[in-house]
């Protein structure tokens, strides 16, 4: 199916032309979308009043390969479609099902994401990425909304390895337009976003990729809106937490950018962590523990 083609459009076109059983099956979803999303292929069968096999072939008739991955555009739907309020009321129906203490819940979900995340990233893209990162003349980095806290990270360490790096900042549209409307070909934009995504780092993306500049998405699927603006993307899985949006497999993923940079800049990053220390000491950056001092 076309990454940017909405899945429940598709149901609804091909709905007059289904079995009995798969009509079922999809006016289910068209009604429930938000409740079917966790739902086993033999549960929604039951469900629907169906077999299993029915619920296998109606994946199929959509285009998938099989229910999984069904289940896994439908789930990606959702994320992106939802309000707050019903992501809180999913996620939250979810975590009761599991009938599990909800710290578990949560750190098994994000291990799940990681694990999947390890998996599926291509590491091909991943090295271009880290290529990308070292012979960029500027690098711009964006992420909106919750994503930015993965921008304020990626950035910091960044900055100690590299002195070409703008942390870009996304409080109103033009402020964003105003501190990149420079970049140019031989710069790098990082665009980070991730389901409610955010539409101020995507029209971003889409300039620098208009002024030729290397574009690169850190985004959780191939349905994400930024890969159509990105030359390079690496994908890691995310999750709906209540209204929270988990980022841990993102965060991981981007560690995993940074130790590679510094494995390759190891020289030089040597001599400049020397003389940071040396500025952390004389201006007392950390607490001292032996002076009993707490700055």
């Amino acid at each position: 199916m076309n990454n940017y083609y909405d899945l429940l459009c598709s149901i609804e076109e091909k709905l007059p032309n289904l079995s009995k059983g798969q009509k079922r099956i999809a006016n289910f979803l068209l009604e429930h979308y938000d409740k079917a999303v966790y739902l086993t292929a033999s549960r929604l069968g039951e469900i629907a009043g169906v077999s299993e096999s029915t619920v296998v072939r109606f994946a199929i008739e959509m285009g998938f390969d099989g229910y999984p991955k069904f289940q896994r555009a439908l789930e990606d739907h959702v994320k992106n479609k939802l309000t707050a309020s019903q992501r809180m009321r999913v996620s939250s129906d979810r975590i009761i099902k599991n009938n599990k203490h909800i710290l578990k819940s949560v750190l098994e979900s994000d291990l799940e994401k990681i694990h999947s995340t390890m998996n599926n990233v291509d590491e091909r893209d991943f090295d271009a990425v880290v290529d990308a990162l070292l012979s960029g003349k500027k690098i711009y980095v964006l992420g909106g909304r919750s994503s930015a806290a993965l921008s304020v990270f990626l950035t910091f360490y960044l900055n100690l390895m590299l002195d070409n790096v703008i942390n870009v900042t996304s409080s109103t549209v033009t402020e964003v337009f105003e501190q990149i409307y420079r970049i140019d070909k031989g710069d790098v934009f990082i665009g980070i976003s991730f389901p409610r995504y955010s539409q101020r780092t995507i029209k971003a993306m889409e300039y620098a990729g208009s002024k030729m500049a290397k574009t690169i998405a850190i985004t959780d699927s191939g349905v994400s809106p930024l890969l159509q603006f990105a030359d390079l993307s690496l994908i890691a899985r995310s999750d709906m937490v209540s209204f929270v949006d988990s980022l841990v497999a993102p965060l991981s993923l981007i560690n995993a950018l940074l130790v590679a940079v510094s494995v390759k800049k190891q020289n030089e990053l040597v001599n400049t962590l020397d003389n940071l220390e040396r500025l952390w000491n004389e201006y007392q950056v950390y607490t001292s523990h032996s002076s009993g001092k707490y700055i």
